[in-house]
């Protein structure tokens, strides 16, 4: 939204702040919208939490269209419920987008709200109780926790207790969080201070393939937004909230090297065939050394560097690496001595999965034709995917291997020592805002005092980056607006993993958050 330059303009916001400056008018309303959300909070604990077990009951991996429309049909009738506009979007087998708008008159700024509700596939038989029935447990599983009913009306909550069940920190949390900030201001006649366009993505953990198709769909309806929240991730691994201003990009690939024609019995053909198994590791070998420094020639030379002000709040960020060691049981850690808020900053290169034949009771006595390593490479702001995957392949083949991206024929074997299939690539690319943007100024003015308040003074971290990846680049690189990350959940949420969970006192001050967000006032002139 363009903004109102005029001295008229400048005198209605001076207008406005008055009764920040020197407290409200007799008449006017006493408590701020983050008063009036925290009250409502407080009074509502044991029904909010009943709340949020029912949005987790909605089974909503995005592949499975039927169980994930569900779920957008519920979270678009519960914002119409607490008096938003909402609609879906649609594309033919597609997950639905929720999209939601709550408009304020005169409102000089717009805020854009993206959420996911979708959440990674789930195997029951690695939870301790069913992903979708919601399970309320008196603190964390690892500390000794135990099951509990969920409380009663007018029973309070114990910031402590944990609610498990799939997406429950990862991203059915802000939903859970915004929608009694937003019953709250309907039911005392606080207006947020900005127009609210609410965009809820259900397919983020599949990629969020469409989330472009969708934004053209509403480009009318969200050109005049000035700054994108974000609402996703976990707070800082040292306890406190904190901000992020980019996210990693992400990037798959898969190689696989191979030996003979078929699995060879290694009484009869061991020492003479091909081993793809240490083929493979050697070549995986040659690509990162014992620190962690990826030795591919290129890797780091695209890196964007950070301005002064990302500079110095990663300088300013609390240190968690020793605790963070004994947490996990670690010794060591690569890069050393730099820290996980550094090497966040820098391209990863990791395997996720290796393959060739089995092991256990299923390990055969077997040389394996094939042996495949599945990579997983996070890019960084100035990466591109396609330079790195080239990348990737010409370090292969100058360790020697002929390249290929289909199974070779006969022919290419007898013509080539060594071959390597390389597939995947694509994916999403890094993205990140500057931090010294006047309305990400706002932004953090309002998260300080709400963190400030819940946590005391100076708690909020700033932090340039966030390890994960959302597809900020949809709204920073192609929309052109600036968009800050709003991270919630605990950082110990399992996220992605079995018995995935949510500590209530995140979930309280998530409301406490974004009810300072929507009403916060206009200081950027």
């Amino acid at each position: 939204m363009t903004r109102h330059r005029s001295r008229l303009g400048l005198l209605i916001r001076l207008i406005r702040l008055i009764p920040l400056l020197f407290g409200p008018a007799a008449g006017v309303h006493a408590q701020s919208g983050a008063d009036v959300a925290r009250s409502y909070r407080e009074a509502n604990e044991a029904q909010i939490l009943r709340d949020f077990a029912e949005l987790l009951t909605y089974p909503n991996r995005a592949r499975d269209l039927e169980d994930v429309t569900r779920a957008a049909e519920y979270i678009r009738d519960e914002l119409r419920a607490a008096g938003v506009t909402s609609e879906l979007l649609g594309i033919d087998g597609v997950a639905p987008l929720v999209y939601g708008e709550l408009r304020t008159p005169d409102a000089e700024r717009t805020l854009g709200v993206y959420v996911h509700y979708d959440g990674q596939p789930v195997d029951p038989r690695n939870w301790t109780h069913p992903p979708f029935e919601p399970t309320l447990y008196t603190a964390s599983m690892e500390v000794g926790g135990a099951p509990r009913d969920f409380p009663e009306a007018g029973e309070p909550a114990d910031p402590e207790w944990r609610i498990y069940a799939r997406s429950a920190g990862d991203d059915k949390a802000p939903i859970a969080a915004l929608l009694p900030v937003l019953r709250a201001f309907r039911d005392e006649g606080i207006q947020p201070t900005s127009n609210l366009v609410f965009f809820f993505d259900g397919e983020e953990e599949a990629g969020s393939r469409h989330l472009g198709q969708y934004m053209e769909m509403a480009a009318d309806r969200i050109e005049d937004i000035d700054v994108w929240l974000f609402f996703d991730g976990p707070a800082h691994q040292s306890g406190r909230p904190q901000l992020t201003f980019g996210v990693r990009g992400s990037m798959g690939m898969e190689v696989t090297v191979y030996g003979a024609t078929r699995n060879l019995h290694s009484g009869h053909y061991g020492n003479w065939a091909p081993d793809t198994g240490n083929v493979l590791a050697r070549l995986l070998a040659s690509m990162k050394d014992e620190s962690g420094r990826v030795l591919i020639e290129g890797w780091y030379d695209t890196v964007e560097p950070l301005g002064a002000e990302e500079r110095a709040a990663l300088e300013a960020m609390p240190p968690v690496d020793e605790d963070l060691k004994r947490e996990m049981g670690l010794l060591w850690t690569e890069g050393e001595p730099e820290t996980l808020s550094e090497r966040i900053l820098l391209p990863a290169l990791n395997i996720r999965g290796l393959t060739s034949g089995n092991t256990g009771a299923l390990a055969r006595n077997i040389i394996p034709n094939t042996a495949v390593a599945a990579l997983g490479i996070r890019l960084v702001k100035g990466n591109e995917a396609a330079h790195l995957r080239q990348l990737v392949v010409d370090h292969i083949e100058g360790q020697g291997f002929h390249v290929v991206s289909e199974d070779p024929d006969m022919e290419t074997r007898l013509r080539y020592p060594r071959i390597a299939k390389v597939t995947g690539g694509g994916g999403y690319p890094a993205a990140r805002t500057s931090m010294d943007d006047p309305f990400v100024q706002e932004i953090i003015t309002a998260a300080s005092a709400a963190a400030d308040r819940a946590f005391g003074p100076g708690s909020l971290v700033l932090a340039p980056g966030l390890g994960g990846t959302l597809p900020l680049y949809l709204f920073t690189d192609v929309a052109g607006k600036p968009a800050v990350n709003v991270p919630v959940a605990n950082h110990d949420n399992n996220q992605h993993a079995p018995d995935e969970n949510l500590r209530i006192a995140n979930l309280w001050y998530a409301i406490d958050l974004y009810a300072a967000l929507l009403t916060m006032p206009i200081t950027a002139f």
